[in-house]
């Protein structure tokens, strides 16, 4: 109990008999102070007295799929800042192959009574996933705040980039290029964004007179091997022009153009979608489109707050609208 009480005390900056205070529900400390107190409990793992246990932690659970991608560790940071400028601490829980699942970290989440949780990708963007650990979120009214995707029968609110102005502004800058044969490398069937962008792709032909073929749609997991794999399938179809649903299926895009033999951008032109870090320093600098993260996080935040503080938040999707960035992956259309 002693070397509890101290370095609870160290954390905050506030005397021993302060935090007995706060424990045992004394009178004499500010409500700054009290909360202060119990935040740093809930960081530093010790349980709350029991009285305490059913108020909420100033904590946010902040639940990624991945930290491979660096739009991820940028989003986290955006968010992670964003909070701790409202006096909340991010808990970072990313889900690993095998690891602890999407699920097992809301249980957890929860045991630790945190104020709410932002979800930036994971298992809500996939319609044929398991959403019950959502459905439990809501049932004890725990502000939820979901990233890139809605779940549709839950009103949680949401903050997302705009798939189909996305693909659109790629699609139009290929196509002013002269690439007439167009293929996308989307995720899995059942991944919300990816169907967005498919649907905006063949949209896009349309409007050029043209349909977009299922033989120049191909589908990945979210990795640069997985963008390799599904370019070679696109590329043995003719397609020169590739418009892929992340920066890494983009990359594996190029490496793929090469192995057999082709030049980016000269004979394959290729378009990311992030613009996560170091996309200017790779070779070539790699075309794609921007999502305002900076902005999208600090929505998000907002968003979380205004529940936290138990005011009234509309139930829909924030559209956030994306920048093409054109860099040296693409170029005019091979002749003949």
């Amino acid at each position: 109990m002693t070397r509890r009480l101290a370095q609870v005390a160290k954390k905050v900056g506030v005397s021993e008999a302060t935090v007995s205070r706060v424990l045992n529900g004394k009178p004499g400390v500010s409500d700054t102070t009290r909360q202060s107190v119990l935040t740093a409990l809930d960081v530093l793992g010790y349980e709350r007295p029991t009285q305490l246990r059913g108020e909420r932690a100033r904590l946010v659970g902040l639940v990624l799929p991945e930290l491979q991608n660096p739009i991820f560790p940028l989003l986290a940071e955006v968010i992670g800042g964003a909070l701790a400028q409202q006096g909340l601490t991010p808990v970072l829980c990313t889900q690993t192959k095998g690891g602890v699942s999407e699920a097992d970290y809301v249980d957890l989440l929860l045991q630790q009574h945190v104020s709410g949780v932002v979800f930036a990708g994971g298992l809500f963007a996939q319609a044929d996933a398991p959403h019950d650990h959502y459905r439990q979120l809501a049932e004890r009214r725990i502000p939820v705040v979901l990233i890139n995707a809605p779940v549709e029968e839950l009103d949680f609110p949401c903050v997302s980039c705009d798939d189909a102005v996305a693909v659109e502004q790629a699609w139009r800058h290929l196509t002013l290029l002269g690439h007439e044969r167009i293929g996308v490398v989307l995720g899995p069937a059942d991944h919300i964004p990816s169907r967005r962008k498919l649907a905006a792709a063949r949209a896009g032909a349309e409007a050029a007179g043209k349909s977009l073929p299922d033989e120049c749609v191909e589908r990945s997991m979210f990795s640069l091997e997985g963008g390799q794999a599904a370019t070679t399938r696109l590329l043995a179809r003719g397609v020169t022009g590739i418009i892929c649903a992340s920066d890494p299926l983009a990359l594996g895009a190029i490496r793929a153009a090469r192995r057999r033999g082709l030049a980016v951008p000269e004979q394959v032109s290729v378009v990311g979608f992030d613009d996560s870090a170091f996309m200017n320093c790779t070779e070539p600098p790699l075309t794609t489109v921007r999502q305002p993260i900076e902005a999208m996080g600090r929505a998000a935040v907002d968003l979380l707050c205004t529940q936290i503080q138990g005011g009234e938040v509309q139930p829909g999707e924030l559209l956030f609208e994306p920048e093409l960035v054109v860099r040296g992956s693409t170029t005019q259309a091979p002749r003949g």
